[in-house]
């Protein structure tokens, strides 16, 4: 009876064996195998954050990851964002170009201030928000700019502004897992430039101008405060400038959270927030620029996604990021944009 027993173990035991084998093969032939596919995805969307490069670099090495990347861009935009060309006449209408135009600018009852539309964004959910008076639309910044110590959640700044709708800004440097007190990037303030990195070097300004219009240029802070931006960030890549959407090849940062800022022309400013999990289900940059184009943006800029990813409205977070970042209510970040009435 015993050896009976101890059979039926050694049989159940190599069962399970045999199935984490099989296992462990198709892992490893779909990441190093001929499918290019997972390749890609876990590279390019490793590799859009500074916190979660070393993903890549466990299954790949150096040579693999900037070969997919070179294969894996956006183009970069050689104009700036020539503000003239918004009109800001962000009132409803009797009559519109099509269904998005309508959604987006027909009031809710009551609430002048905003919309917020659910979307499809790829395989992702989402979230639009129109914006109907874009001069009150401002940037976010924690307390202090400090290496080594964390930022602020943007409910918390979203609160502390007084901010209706709000949703996270640019990266921070240090790359610590919960963010830090230090900006990636200039970042301008009352048109002063409150951080500046010390490197001279122009990078892409995500500004908005004290007449409301969003600016995008490249520029250093000092140059882009001169030209007229009274809030701004350095982050991008820039997804939609002067009615051009940019060219992209392949899947340039990965499949993740998104969240991204964006103007019409008339004015009606856009905060873009997509759900989804890595690797899996959450939007790509062309699904992004699918559902911009649709709901008629002019100009656009991506802002920092993946866990930082955080759109609040009335004091609470309507998106749900990661494990980690909903405990908390929210990644710790250093900036953000937030409509403040």
């Amino acid at each position: 009876m015993a050896t009976v027993k101890r059979k039926k173990k050694i049989y159940k035991f190599t069962i399970v064996l045999v199935i984490l084998d099989l296992l462990a093969l198709g892992g490893f032939f779909i990441t190093y195998g001929p499918i290019d596919y997972v390749r890609n995805l876990v590279i390019t969307t490793a590799m859009q954050t500074r916190s979660h490069q070393w993903i890549a670099y466990i299954f790949y090495g150096e040579k693999t990851i900037n070969k997919v990347m070179s294969h894996n861009y956006i183009e970069k935009f050689e104009e700036d964002v020539n503000v003239d060309d918004i009109v800001i006449d962000t009132k409803e209408k009797k009559n519109y170009d099509n269904e998005y135009e309508k959604e987006l600018l027909t009031r809710e009852p009551g609430n002048d201030l905003y919309k917020v539309l659910d979307v499809k964004v790829g395989n992702a959910k989402g979230y639009l928000v129109a914006i109907y008076d874009p001069t009150k639309v401002r940037l976010l910044r924690t307390r202090k700019f400090d290496a080594g110590t964390y930022g602020e959640r943007v409910v918390d700044m979203c609160s502390r502004y007084g901010g209706v709708v709000c949703i996270n800004g640019g990266g921070f440097a240090n790359g610590l897992s919960n963010g830090s007190d230090v900006p990636m990037g200039y970042v301008i303030d009352d048109g002063e430039v409150v951080w500046d990195p010390g490197t001279n070097n122009k990078g892409n300004i995500i500004g908005i101008t004290s007449e409301g219009k969003l600016k995008l240029m490249n520029a250093t802070g000092s140059e882009a405060a001169k030209s007229g931006i009274e809030y701004g960030i350095e982050f991008g890549p820039f997804l939609i400038v002067n009615g051009k959407s940019a060219n992209m090849e392949g899947t340039p940062f990965g499949v993740a959270n998104k969240c991204v800022i964006a103007q019409r022309k008339d004015g009606v400013m856009m905060f873009l927030v997509t759900e989804g999990e890595t690797y899996i289900d959450g939007a790509s940059l062309k699904d992004v620029l699918e559902v911009l184009e649709r709901y008629g943006a002019y100009n656009a800029a991506n802002l920092d996604g993946g866990q930082s990813t955080s759109l609040i409205v009335e004091n609470k977070m309507i998106n749900t990021p990661n494990y980690l970042a909903k405990k908390q209510g929210g990644r710790y970040v250093v900036t953000g944009w937030g409509l403040i009435p």
